[in-house]
């Protein structure tokens, strides 16, 4: 009986859960939170958007329940700018992602309700409201500006697993298990995790192009690829491995060891052997070789297989446990040796860190010399290089393996070897040499410091040619000692030419790559290009908006480009006027076009323009308190339609600029601290004539774009 009561009791308390909820989702209404009709036009909805964003912000606004406020009008805003979104919110109450698909699930709940109080768990356990949403995706959250400047750069060295999600999303709630599941595993291995609120971050949402709640994505080396499967363990994990390039490491058997750790003098890179137990590669391992790729090599032997004990007899391996060796430009012993039942990801990364260089590492870029030869910040931080210059061979040569020898001898960690080939190096190394021709087909060995960036070095230079005898060796450590006691006894000094990369991939490929773009952008410029004169006594400037936006953008003519002013209503005369002025000598061109477009009007269209810029323009953040106040007036774009590309002209401030935008924005509220007024304009365009001939040179950087967004 007293369990009859307890099932009883249990069953109405969750009929009470659910009624709260559903109260709870009514009352929220979009359109009474904005202050607008159900008729309104998307213009007055984001209108009313900015205007209560400026007021309740929780940076401008100190009141207790500001930030609330904030939330709920974000959340307001995401309903009614997403057409989708609004139509389910008039028709069913909410604004669920899939159309019909939630009415459907709560038809199908009504009748479980009728027939046997039955409810999905995840309905109790995972609420709709992302405030008592479960907050393990907190720490991941991403903003713009964190994407940009951490994430995107960071996907060079591990890959990224990202959830796009949102309130009323039912499905959001529905794989949350799987997610937590996924992230606890893949995080622990180095994937880089992160969750995007599309109400709170649309911004970044549209960026990604994620159009539907919830989206799965993943991030390998800038690019975006999305996950289509169902959300099960085994398929996310199958799906960020794949993001990962499929040469990162080489299987190796007895047959093609000597092969795979031979080449660490032509890749200029450590070798790592990882000997495993399972026929796959790990992903734990595949995910450092990612890492780690510029500076070693890796290879997997498979334990289990035949013909790979000679292998293991050689170097001594276990076959029972997990065992890592790092070879250098010795292949018959190993240099460092890491051995453990459960080598866990620190321990691998800790491991590769200590020997992602070799002895005396070839130094084939300027970025390697800045990592193995640092410049001296101070006098407890001196670091010396010790330099062999020699011609390139074949094979190893008497010089070389002498100096690697004495390199493998060394114990002071103040002095790093290198060697340069001096034929692929030649104003490198007749910088260090003081007589070239005594040292014409011999080898010579310098010690230098750096001294800044620009290339500024001390040195010595061995007197005569390094043969690799013990006396050179004598006269080298007498040299090295001299100098433990004495740094100035480095008395030459002189400037460093940068380092030829010697290892850029597919130069040749770049390098005609951009010769055709060049030819075929100066065949379109000759084709349709008459004469540069004027044609006209004035220049026709024609308004960028929805009506004309195809034509004079979208479905541009090959060759040609739209030059498009940014202004303001209230400084539309005056900059037209300076812009005609400083544009008039190129109106002869038939392939360039002059358009200006109003910020008042399209401003979001500009800002996700500029996401493409980011070394170009600053980018504004919805959580900074001027993120609807940042002044775009005076920056010019020259759109190329056709080729899906812009040049971007940013003017400089003047010094009245600067003052203006010292002043307190929140002073009007009381006294201003300084002059009001219009911003000044003078000098806004002053330079925008030599911008216009780099364009015409083609010199100017080209920010690409996937598509044109549409102009609201």
């Amino acid at each position: 009986m007293e369990l009859k009561r307890l099932g009883v009791s249990w069953r109405f308390l969750m009929v009470l859960v659910l009624i709260l909820q559903s109260l709870s989702a009514l009352d929220f209404d979009p359109y009474r939170v904005l202050g607008v009709s159900r008729t309104a036009s998307q213009a007055d909805i984001k209108k009313a958007y900015k205007k209560l964003a400026r007021e309740w912000h929780p940076d401008k606004n100190k009141d207790p329940g500001a930030e609330d406020r904030f939330i709920q009008i974000s959340k307001a805003y995401e309903i009614l700018s997403n057409e989708e979104k609004r139509t389910n919110y008039d028709h069913y109450g909410d604004a669920g992602e899939n159309q019909g698909y939630q009415k459907q699930q709560r038809e199908h709940r009504f009748r479980h309700f009728h027939e046997n109080f039955y409810f999905d768990e995840s309905f109790f356990h995972f609420p709709f409201n992302s405030e008592r949403r479960d907050s393990g995706d907190e720490k991941y959250l991403l903003h713009f500006s964190h994407y940009v400047n951490e994430v995107l750069p960071e996907s060079f060295r591990r890959p990224y697993l990202i959830k796009i999600t949102s309130d009323w999303c039912f499905s959001c709630i529905h794989i949350e298990p799987v997610w937590k599941e996924v992230v606890q595993e893949l995080e622990g291995l180095g994937v880089g995790i992160g969750v995007v609120h599309a109400g709170y971050e649309r911004r970044l949402a549209h960026h990604l192009g994620a159009h539907s709640t919830p989206s799965i994505l993943g991030i390998v080396n800038g690019k975006i690829t999305f996950f289509h499967n169902a959300v099960l363990h085994e398929n996310l994990r199958q799906f960020v491995e794949g993001l990962l390039p499929g040469n990162l490491v080489e299987k190796v058997t007895n047959k093609n060891y000597v092969r795979f750790l031979s080449g660490w003098q032509q890749e200029n890179k450590p070798h790592a052997l990882l000997f495993g137990q399972t026929p796959a590669v790990p992903l734990m391992y595949k995910l450092t070789a990612f890492a780690y790729k510029d500076y070693v090599s890796f290879g997997y032997v498979y334990v289990g297989l035949r013909g790979v004990e000679e292998m293991t007899r050689q170097y001594n391996v276990n076959l029972y446990t997990p065992t890592m060796l790092i070879f250098k430009e010795h292949i018959n012993k190993p240099a460092d040796v890491i051995q453990a039942r459960g080598l866990k990801k620190q321990v691998i990364e800790d491991f590769i860190a200590q020997n992602k260089y070799l002895l005396a590492s070839r130094l084939t870029s300027q970025r390697l010399f800045h990592e193995l030869c640092p410049v001296k910040r101070s006098h407890r931080q001196r670091k010396y290089c010790v330099v062999l210059l020699t011609a390139e061979t074949n094979k190893e040569s008497k010089p070389f393996e002498a100096f690697l020898s004495f390199a493998l001898a060394n114990t002071q960690d103040t002095v790093r070897f290198v060697h340069v080939y001096s034929n692929r190096q030649q104003e490198f190394a007749s910088t260090l040499l003081p007589d070239m021709e005594a040292f014409q087909g011999k080898s010579g060995v310098s010690i230098l410091e750096r001294r800044n960036t620009a290339g500024r070095v001390v040195f010595k230079t061995l007197e005569d040619p390094w043969t690799g005898s013990e006396s050179d060796k004598f006269v080298l450590l007498g040299y090295l000692d001299q100098l433990r006691k004495d740094p100035a006894f480095l008395s030459s000094e002189a400037v460093l030419p940068d380092l030829t990369d010697e290892l850029a991939p597919v130069f040749f490929l770049r390098w005609l790559y951009s010769v055709s773009g060049y030819l075929s952008d100066l065949w379109e410029s000759l084709l349709h290009s008459n004469c540069k004169i004027p044609k006209k006594g004035f220049v026709e400037v024609t308004e960028l908006t929805d009506v004309t936006y195809t034509s004079n953008l979208v479905r541009l003519r090959p060759g040609h480009m739209n030059v498009v002013l940014i202004l303001s209503n209230s400084t539309k005369t005056s900059l037209l006027q300076k812009f005609a002025l400083e544009v008039y000598t190129f109106t002869g061109s038939s392939s360039l076009h002059f358009s200006f477009l109003t910020l008042d009007k399209h401003r979001e269209w500009l800002e996700y323009l500029l996401e493409f810029a980011q070394d170009a323009a600053p980018i504004p953040n919805q959580y900074d308190k001027h993120f609807m106040e940042r002044d775009y007036t005076g920056y010019v774009l020259a759109l190329n339609g056709h080729k899906k590309y812009f040049c971007l002209f940013k003017p400089l401030k003047t010094v009245d600029e600067e003052t203006v935008a010292s002043c307190d924005p929140d002073s009007s509220r009381g006294k201003p601290s300084c002059g009001l007024g219009p911003k000044p304009l003078k000098g806004k365009l002053s330079k925008l004539s030599l911008w216009m001939e780099r364009l015409l040179e083609g010199s100017l950087q080209r920010f690409y774009i996937p598509s044109w967004p549409e102009l609201d």
